[in-house]
């Protein structure tokens, strides 16, 4: 399992009861998380000094209560070690908070493939890019980027990650649309990306009320979307939180259709945030990576 140690300013604190216990810089949450089957572990004194609790309705969504929460706040991530990547925490109605912590191991991961890569100009097109964390991290290690997600809230959040991050003026393109019709369009118009970075939904319905399943859905859209690689391509990270579909099940898919293509490597993991009350790694995910050799 690949899970990322060097959070600061970020920490999963206990897991227990299907909930999480974690400090978001100096505010302490408790989420629900139904990975988290275990029951009666509960062992950090601070589950009854949290800020906010999410709680889940029966009928759908739920709310904060005990909240003491601002209504948003920053917090940092040294990518690399070596930069430092600021983000805007905002807690939602949803028991989101603008951010999702184990995906640092992939902005490493990113950040050092642009880094090292040697290359003058790397174009990496960010689909479904939510908040921009892997954006971001691109960014700063100097690539160019494509970001694009059907949300203009979430892409003005990354918006301001990107200046908090003293990037606002690095080589971004901000795309409000629809992920799959924004890549038939730019296969039109013969764009190409050498980085291919998805995080597709589990589950939602598009503008017209479309319901989208990933697991209907997700071959299509890699197929439609491999069509966008350049002539020389670096990677395509595919991610994935729906349960039924393991990071063996996404290698396997992403290996049939990138690498039946290209020459390179294809491999998966789940990817996790290590607990610090056990020293256990909690699953939060899977990605699957096909890299050129």
């Amino acid at each position: 399992m690949w899970a990322e140690n060097n959070w600061q300013d970020y920490e999963l604190l206990d897991a227990s009861d299907g909930e999480r216990l974690e400090r978001w810089g100096k505010y302490i949450l408790i989420r629900p998380d139904p990975q988290i089957i275990w029951k009666g572990m509960k062992k950090s004194p601070l589950w009854k000094k949290a800020d906010a609790v999410y709680n889940r309705s029966k009928s759908g969504g739920g709310s904060w209560s005990e909240n003491r929460l601002p209504q948003d706040w920053e917090i940092g991530y040294k990518v690399g070690l070596e930069r430092d990547l600021r983000f805007i925490i905002r807690p939602t109605g949803f028991k989101h908070t603008g951010l999702f912590p184990e995906q640092a191991v992939n902005w490493d991961r990113l950040y050092r493939l642009i880094k090292n890569s040697g290359r003058e100009e790397v174009r990496v097109l960010n689909l479904f890019a939510y908040t921009g964390g892997a954006t971001v991290a691109c960014a700063a290690a100097g690539a160019k980027v494509c970001h694009v997600d059907a949300s203009k809230g979430m892409v003005n959040q990354a918006r301001l990650n990107m200046k908090l991050s003293g990037l606002e003026n690095a080589p971004v393109r901000y795309i409000v649309d629809d992920c799959k019709k924004f890549c038939e369009r730019e296969i039109k118009r013969g764009s190409r990306y050498d980085i291919i970075i998805m995080d597709p939904p589990s589950y939602g319905r598009g503008p017209g009320g479309e319901i989208w399943k990933l697991e209907e859905n997700i071959s299509g859209l890699v197929e439609t979307v491999a069509s966008v690689l350049s002539d020389k391509p670096m990677m395509f990270l595919l991610n994935s939180y729906t349960t039924g579909l393991s990071a063996g099940t996404m290698g396997y898919l992403l290996g049939s259709i990138v690498g039946k293509r290209l020459s390179g490597v294809t491999y998966s993991d789940e990817i996790g945030l290590k607990v610090t009350e056990t020293g256990r790694v909690l699953p939060c995910g899977s990605t699957a990576i096909w890299q050129s050799e």
